[in-house]
């Protein structure tokens, strides 16, 4: 299922997120632009990176975009995809008056059972962590104001970054025509468990607390719901939207579930998400 929740403080829900679990795809976008514009950006997001990826699966398609050989297969059709759907939204942005401005922020994994790697893309600052061994760790870097600043002036003492506003980011699905996508490749193991969220929920809790929550031997829905209520006692003061992801061994041979049998990391791995939380994908 994923969760997404409309939050304490707002009236309108302009978060969306998708689970391919046939691709291993995995994507959250929080939209911006005004009561629908930002829901209507959000959704295109999603089901613009979704329809991509189902019209390329089977038979030869056209991509949209020039196909960078540095990349692997894996990491140009996320790359694309993402690219393709900022072109949909600014062009939707163009027809309508009321779309005018709107925008989204994304953020898309991508696993490869072959590389035994999740290729995670993002624009924004909606984000991406991974928890491994009892730490959590942030593999996305929020295009926001405050780390713009930081990136030049590392050494800014603090007063002078309280004053910087908090939520102005800096890069968004929808602005312009073509738009500049950040893309990682991290190498995963059994056991890693991945969370994308938008900032309604990296903005009210801690990654501690992220951690505490989905850094046990959860069911990830559970998860997902805890993570959400957790929010929303902090104040919930925007949109909320979590997908969890965990790597589990899969037998290479049969395909068989070998999850609490102690199976090596050599296994060939296989995510579970939040929207499928008992089903070895």
């Amino acid at each position: 299922m994923g969760i997404t929740d409309v939050g304490l403080q707002r009236e309108h829900n302009e978060d969306s997120f998708a689970v391919l679990s046939e691709h291993d795809l995995f994507i959250v976008a929080d939209g911006m632009g005004g009561h629908r514009a930002g829901d209507v950006a959000s959704r295109l997001a999603s089901e613009s990176i979704s329809d991509f990826f189902q019209r390329t699966a089977g038979e030869e398609v056209t991509w949209p975009f020039h196909f960078d050989s540095a990349l692997s297969e894996s990491e140009n059709r996320l790359l694309t995809a993402i690219r393709l759907a900022n072109r949909q939204i600014y062009e939707h942005s163009l027809k309508s008056q009321d779309l005018r401005g709107m925008g989204t922020t994304v953020v898309g994994a991508l696993f490869n059972p072959d590389t035994r790697k999740m290729y995670v893309g993002h624009v924004g600052d909606s984000r991406a962590y991974v928890i491994r061994d009892g730490r959590i760790s942030q593999l996305t870097r929020d295009h926001s104001l405050v780390n713009d600043y930081l990136k030049v002036m590392p050494d800014m003492p603090e007063d002078q970054r309280s004053e910087l506003p908090k939520n102005v980011i800096t890069r968004a699905l929808g602005m312009q025509d073509s738009v500049e996508v950040d893309l990682l490749a991290h190498e995963v193991r059994v056991g890693d468990t991945f969370v994308l969220c938008s900032d309604g929920l990296s903005g009210m809790i801690s990654d501690a607390e992220i951690l505490q929550v989905a850094g046990q031997n959860v069911d990830l829905g559970d998860a997902c719901r805890r993570l959400t209520a957790l929010a929303n006692e902090h104040g919930g003061e925007d949109n909320i939207t979590a997908v969890l992801v965990r790597i589990v061994a899969k037998d290479g041979a049969d395909g068989s579930d070998n999850r609490g049998k102690g199976s090596p990391s050599s296994d060939r791995p296989a995510p579970v998400s939040s929207a499928a939380a008992d089903t070895l994908i």
